[in-house]
């Protein structure tokens, strides 16, 4: 034991030293960039470079004037012409147009030459914006200020589905009959144009200081919690898995729509596609038979008519949503690229299964005893394997205990041994796996011992689970997960789990499973 001690506290002070050695590089690199930035603001000073510039614009204000001024004097004092050859009266016309040319040249010149010399082709420069690091506070509060900027697009989106789904009969029964009107008229677009003005004169009304609030369906203020200015380490951590978690799933969103529409337009579903490319064709025919006029009076009504009465149908009764909306059906029915790539698999798949099929036909020649089931078996054995070998090899279990269809990759996620006293024994950093009857944990250590610290408990033994909380000063719910054994004094702690909802009801049902069954057979 003394040992140990004494070689643990030897690897603690090497770290020391080395981690010293480090800082002191530090130090030098910085005390060298710094002595480098100081030559740099010295050879090129920002103050002499002004004063440069200034003389030079000098000098060339000093140029033009003086060429201004040789060109006055060579106007005015031109040498007399011989009078042989042009006589008198010539000299003194000729003398005129000179002076009346230049006076609007130099008049054209004072009046548009900045404006020319704004034609002038230049270069583009090439200017990288300085990208930000990497801050809590900041994320969340460019993901705040995202949603302040979103609020005025969803909260119109959400009273256009008010009026649709007749959320106030009144308001949507008005609504549909002034619409009718103005499409049947022919006023569709000037009415829609009007209402723009309005909504901007409430807004100017609005910054002016009134208190102008209209909205079909009532806007719900969502309580702000103002941002804290002190966080820890684990506060931020769980801040920028938050933030983080809601990116993905917005990204994810607008990736889907995206591909979406890439798919619809590359003939990924031809039977999808094919109905635009019949719908393009039909509208193109149609606005080149029919007049601009009659064209307009048939989209305004068939779009009042879809709006307030069609779609309130749709919404109403899902079931007629499904067989008769047809822009619905195509959106459902385009395929994301994820969707596309399990599609693809799929073939593949089958044919495995088709060679399982074919499999026990070929062995009865030879191996008549052999069970049909082996083959497939062998297969899902290769397939149920862990990083450091097959899955019942590295726990040491029945060659049937794998892990379900939930975990078959596993969770990431850390012990925590309360037994145990030593630092590398109390937190260990793996995977966990949840089987018909054990629950396992893979340490992901790469020493020879590792192997002995992989943790199997059966699910039968199991005398208590709960969601857990490590930090309580943490918002939310906690991310991990405790269980309670009759070998441990202090339940274990399988903590700093992301998907830690899904494990949790993962492994309780499974506990739950092997309960009844217990109760049942006693």
């Amino acid at each position: 034991m003394a040992a140990a001690i004494q070689d643990f506290q030897r690897s603690e002070t090497e770290r020391l030293n080395e981690v010293k050695g480090h800082l002191e590089i530090a130090l030098l690199e910085k005390h060298f960039l710094q002595e480098e930035l100081r030559k740099l603001r010295e050879e090129t000073s920002v103050d002499m470079l002004k004063q440069e510039l200034e003389k030079e614009r000098g000098r060339r204000l000093d140029l033009e004037q003086k060429m201004n001024e040789v060109l006055k004097s060579r106007l005015e004092d031109s040498p007399p012409q011989p009078p042989h050859r042009t006589p008198p009266s010539a000299n003194g016309t000729e003398k005129q147009n000179e002076t009346r040319f230049s006076q609007v040249q130099k008049w054209l010149h004072n009046r548009f030459g900045v404006y020319v010399e704004d034609f002038r082709f230049q270069p583009e420069e090439n200017t990288m914006e300085a990208e930000e690091p990497l801050s809590a506070k900041r994320l969340t509060e460019n993901m705040r200020r995202l949603k302040r900027g979103a609020r005025p697009v969803t909260n119109f989106l959400r009273n256009l589905s008010a009026l649709s789904s007749w959320h106030s009969v009144y308001t949507s029964a008005i609504a549909f009959i002034v619409y009718m009107n103005a499409a049947w008229h022919g006023w569709a677009i000037p009415m829609l144009l009007f209402l723009a003005i309005l909504r901007l004169s409430l807004n100017y009304l609005i910054a002016r200081g009134w208190r102008i609030q209209w909205s079909i369906v009532p806007e719900v203020s969502e309580p702000e919690e103002p941002p804290k200015e002190d966080l820890t380490v684990s506060e931020k951590f769980q801040l920028v898995l938050d933030v983080a978690q809601k990116a993905q799933n917005l990204f994810g969103k607008m990736a889907d729509v995206l591909e979406k529409i890439k798919n619809l337009f590359m003939w990924v579903q031809p039977e999808i596609t094919q109905k635009l490319y019949i719908a393009l064709w039909v509208a193109f025919i149609s606005s080149c038979v029919l007049p601009y006029k009659l064209v307009g009076f048939i989209i305004g009504l068939y779009a009042g008519i879809k709006f307030f009465i069609i779609d309130f149908l749709f919404k109403s009764c899902p079931k007629l949503r499904d067989k008769y909306d047809t822009p619905y059906i195509v959106w459902n029915n385009l395929p994301t690229d994820p969707q596309l790539k399990e599609r693809s698999s799929v073939p593949v798949s089958r044919r495995l299964s088709a060679c399982e099929k074919v499999q026990p036909v070929v062995s009865r020649s030879s191996l008549a005893t052999a069970p049909c089931g082996a083959s497939r078996e062998e297969e899902s054995s290769r397939l149920h394997g862990t990083k450091k070998g097959a899955f019942h090899e590295v726990f040491s279990l029945p060659e049937n205990e794998r892990p379900l269809a939930v975990c078959e990759n596993g969770w990431r996620c850390c012990l925590i041994n309360r037994d145990r006293k030593m630092p590398t024994d109390y937190i260990r950093n793996g995977v966990l796996y949840v089987t018909e009857n054990f629950l396992c944990f893979e340490s992901s250590s790469s020493r020879s011992g590792s192997s002995k610290k992989n943790k199997v408990i059966k699910l039968a033994d199991i005398t208590d689970i709960q969601k857990y909380k490590v930090l309580s000063v943490l918002p939310g719910s906690g991310m991990g997960i405790s269980i309670a054994t009759p070998s441990t004094q202090k339940p274990l702690v399988f903590g700093a789990m992301i998907h830690r909802d899904e494990a949790f009801e993962a492994i309780f049902t499974q506990y739950m499973k092997i309960m009844t069954t217990g109760t049942t057979e006693t």
